[in-house]
């Protein structure tokens, strides 16, 4: 996992996802594969639903209940390419 210093503390971020967008943009790299236990040590904790559910992991736009992907992935300029539920996985691929 690439070291940084993210700011967790940021008043404007109100999902705690915000701090998944803050570590995608320090990654700064196209395509970043990471364990589901590492989203989870960034954002303090994945719901069991993220383990389970494909669904979880969809790139929902703007107005949908998904704020993990608005506040997540999608605010940092990334789509999810595949999530590997078996392996615990997520590619996150940026939007060119």
């Amino acid at each position: 996992m690439v070291a940084f210093a993210p700011p967790w503390t940021n008043a404007h971020r109100v999902s705690k996802y915000g701090a998944l967008c803050d570590y995608l943009v320090a990654v700064d790299l196209p395509v970043i594969t990471v364990s589901f236990a590492e989203v989870g040590e960034i954002v303090g904790g994945l719901p069991t639903s993220a383990y389970d559910h494909a669904a979880w992991w969809s790139n929902e736009a703007s107005g949908t209940r998904h704020v993990q992907s608005e506040s997540g992935w999608m605010a940092a300029g990334y789509r999810v390419e595949r999530a590997d539920l078996l392996g615990r996985r997520v590619t996150f691929r940026r939007d060119d």
